[in-house]
């Protein structure tokens, strides 16, 4: 496979709403940052891109079908070829690891993934019915499926199993909430305590409205190149541009069904599931405790989507040990809880460490204060965009937005982007974007690594 770049990126203003734009408009305000950041005019760009890949995850929210054709159209890139992919919550990181593909296979040089949700046309109440379309509609939506119950149901079994607490949850939407505070695309800044989140209304016992992410309008854009597309549009700008690679791609999926999720023997997991962090004689020992009390994996309470696609993109990019390998990870955290959860997944930390790990300041900026005693320094920052929960989540944006993050810290350039580089997070050179979709149904992880 080609060496694949992550050259650059755009995203609006998330927002609750943008009555100012149509979702063309949004898609096109990502879509001229980007241009604008690589020096080109759009007649330049147009003779070098070969094709795109759109995301958008409802046809509901835009009451529109074939919405993709309508953004390609408005951005006049017909009629180069393009295609719509959909995958829930995931749909952003589909997008970005289709275009990805399209250039690694040789099937094109330079190409445009780009992604939008305008979502708020529709009442809130409503949008959860659209969303929780994504649940199995002959099975779990007739009693009642909605997301926030879903989570609620699996961080409880989590609680139980590993004596999570709801103070570890609250130290999540702090530290995000925090860290979108200093990003001027992120749709709620503010600075919150831990009581703060425990005192908001409660949606799902334990999950407050500020441990639940937000809907949101917004788009994002990424444009992705081979090295022979990199010197074309290097060569049409007249300047070099940093190079971002995508070291690897990973991808993993689960049953719709929560009930239908097998659970595995310790053997098994070391067989299948275990990470190369987890080969130690002290995780092995820490493991077989946990089966030994009735701990089963993946139960409710783990994505075994989020591992496999973690194993996979690690194994790809020869990480052997996330922690110490991974300068930050820009994480799907639509609850608290799941930020939590796919701690544990991604290898961060073991299975039942998660709740320990989101209080003990490793996942926090090192460049923040966030009126916390965190006992822990910085270690790998989690969400230094401010994740779903505070920078929005536009669904099939949301996975693009968390790339155009990944390459501005990369690109070591927050700074020129955000006008501030409180969050920079120091000499980042390699990042993980993840991208998860219903009850971790779909899962994409990425590892993107800075070159030179």
């Amino acid at each position: 496979m080609r060496t694949v770049y992550a050259v650059s990126g755009g995203v609006s203003k998330f927002a609750k709403a943008r009555p100012d734009k149509t979702f063309p408009a949004l898609v096109k305000e990502a879509y001229d940052y980007m241009l604008s950041d690589i020096g080109l005019e759009h007649p330049q760009f147009y003779e070098i891109v070969d094709g795109s890949v759109v995301s958008y995850f409802s046809d509901h929210f835009a009451r529109q079908l074939m919405a993709g054709i309508m953004v390609q159209d408005y951005l006049g890139l017909l009629p180069k070829p393009s295609h719509r992919v959909e995958g829930g919550g995931a749909t952003g990181g589909l997008c970005f690891q289709e275009a990805y593909k399209s250039v690694a296979s040789g099937d094109m040089d330079v190409v445009l993934a780009m992604g939008f949700e305008n979502m708020s046309h529709v009442n809130t109440w409503k949008g959860n019915e659209f969303i929780a379309l994504a649940s199995d509609t002959s099975f779990d939506y007739p009693v009642g499926g909605f997301y926030s119950g879903y989570y609620a149901m699996m961080v409880t079994r989590h609680m139980k199993e590993f004596g999570t607490t709801v103070e570890q949850l609250a130290h999540v939407s702090v530290k995000n909430h925090m860290n979108a505070y200093y990003n001027p695309y992120s749709q709620k800044r503010q600075k919150l305590t831990i009581q703060d989140v425990r005192n908001a209304p409660m949606v799902a016992w334990p999950l407050t409205r500020l441990d639940i992410c937000v809907m949101s309008d917004g788009a994002a854009v990424v444009l992705l190149a081979s090295e022979e597309g990199l010197a074309k549009l290097e060569k049409a700008s007249g300047k070099r541009l940093p190079r971002v690679k995508v070291a690897a791609i990973g991808r993993g999926t689960d049953a719709m069904r929560m009930s239908d999720r097998p659970h595995q023997s310790y053997e098994d997991f070391y067989r299948y599931n275990a990470l190369p962090n987890e080969m130690d004689d002290d995780s092995r020992a820490y493991y077989k405790e946990l089966w030994d009390r009735g701990f089963r994996y993946p139960g409710v309470h783990s994505f075994r989507a989020g591992r496999m696609a973690s194993k996979q993109a690690y194994e790809r990019a020869g990480i052997t040990n996330p922690p110490e390998e991974i300068d930050f990870v820009e994480l799907h955290d639509a609850y608290t809880s799941s930020e939590i959860q796919t701690y544990e997944d991604m290898g961060l930390c073991r299975y039942g460490e998660g709740g320990p790990f989101a209080a003990s300041g490793k996942a926090f900026m090192p460049t923040v204060d966030y009126g916390l005693d965190l006992p822990e320094p910085s270690k790998v920052p989690v969400n230094p965009s401010g994740g779903l929960i505070a920078c929005g989540h536009p669904v099939g944006a949301t996975g693009l937005m968390q790339a155009v993050f990944a390459i501005w810290q990369l690109q070591h350039r927050v700074k020129d982007h955000f006008g501030s580089d409180t969050l920079q997070v120091p000499d980042a050179k390699r990042g993980a974007i993840h991208s998860h979709a219903g009850t971790g149904t779909y899962v994409t992880v990425s590892i993107l690594e800075r070159e030179g």
